[in-house]
């Protein structure tokens, strides 16, 4: 994977996963690659983080990614983790432009016309919307996107599976990220990932 609209193709649903036990990644990971959910992104917000994306990535299928990432030490870390592509919550130009050489998929944060217009001064079209419900939620994004056509979202922050469908009906929308499909069993978490997937 070497684009991050594929990466945001993949499935309708990018679980957004805090991991504060190593030994829980990879079953997690198991169920919901199980479950359809391919892509997985780890928010560096737990010591377990860097670790637990390793396991996850020994998981056939899954594409691992950091989330959570707010500066180049972070970023760098994530690299040395392996991950497949970069989330982070906002956009700056600092953070932005040594991911965006490094070759690495990129999904920066944007809550506002300002972060989407530094988005494009640097190249990049596709954005997380974040925090999706805070921000005004899906008529703000919608009052957004008309302006900017070109671009393409990942709504996070809030959302839910009963509102989901409603986000992913909107033509900008490529995927939600969401937490509500982990929790329980890794049985209840592949059912719910299955669940997600059919959202679209």
């Amino acid at each position: 994977m070497t684009d991050i609209r594929d990466i945001m193709l993949t499935a309708p649903v990018i679980p957004v996963l805090v991991i504060d036990d190593v030994a829980t990644a990879r079953p997690l990971a198991e169920a919901l690659v199980a479950g359809g959910l391919r892509v997985l992104e780890v928010t560096l917000r737990t010591p377990a983080a860097l670790e637990a994306m390793r396991e996850m990535k020994q998981v056939p299928g899954a594409i691992v990614g950091a989330g959570t990432v707010v500066n180049t030490g972070q970023f760098e870390q994530a690299m040395d983790a392996g991950a497949e592509f970069i989330v982070s919550p906002g956009l700056t130009e600092r953070l932005a432009r040594p991911i965006i050489e490094s070759g690495v998929p990129y999904l920066p944060g944007t809550a506002n016309a300002g972060d989407i217009m530094l988005g494009l001064d640097l190249g990049l079209t596709h954005f997380k919307f974040f925090p999706a419900m805070a921000a005004g939620g899906l008529p703000a994004l919608k009052a957004l996107a008309a302006p900017f056509y070109q671009c393409s979202f990942c709504p996070t922050g809030g959302i839910s599976e009963t509102t989901a469908p409603e986000w992913l009906a909107f033509k900008p929308v490529l995927c939600v990220g969401g937490s509500w499909v982990t929790g329980g069993t890794m049985a209840d978490v592949e059912a719910k990932a299955r669940a997600a997937v059919g959202l679209k």
